[in-house]
């Protein structure tokens, strides 16, 4: 799926995604569906559904700040890519592949325990990037699905 990986690629290197790449996933996701070309087999009324929950339930991440606003989109579009029913899966391989992550960044930046608290900026950062690219984080195990079905036969 070419448009997860220009999200990870991007959200890697910069650690932004722009509006325009998410607009574009979101216009490619539901047409697909309306025309019946998506691989995970939805509707549209499908695809709706998932990006409408995709966006209800990181939106209050993002209102608390530990989430930025381009992973709860891109979690919007996959959801009208793949429905609702991926979602749980999705973001439970994406959380663990970011706290897999950000342990390995801590291992790498070796912060002191009392500089950790009491401070604004992100918590774990090195090379002045923040630590975790959710976004990658949730495109990737979507890509690697999407390659091992495509190997045994089971995309259309």
């Amino acid at each position: 799926m070419t448009w997860c990986a220009c999200v990870a690629i991007s959200d890697c290197r910069s650690r932004r995604i722009s509006n325009g790449l998410v607009v574009t996933g979101l216009i490619a996701a539901f047409l697909c569906a309306l025309f019946g070309i998506c691989p995970f087999g939805i509707s549209a009324a499908q695809a709706a559904a998932g990006a409408a929950v995709g966006l209800a339930v990181l939106l209050p991440l993002f209102a608390l700040g530990v989430m930025g606003a381009a992973d709860v989109k891109v979690f919007a579009v996959l959801g009208a890519w793949c429905g609702i029913h991926a979602l749980l899966g999705l973001w439970a391989v994406a959380s663990v592949l970011a706290g897999l992550h950000a342990l390995w960044v801590l291992a790498a930046a070796r912060p002191r325990m009392a500089s950790l608290s009491g401070r604004r900026a992100p918590t774990f950062e090195l090379a002045g990037r923040r630590a975790t690219p959710f976004a990658a984080c949730l495109t990737v195990p979507l890509m690697l699905w999407l390659a091992v079905q495509a190997v045994a036969g089971g995309v259309r």
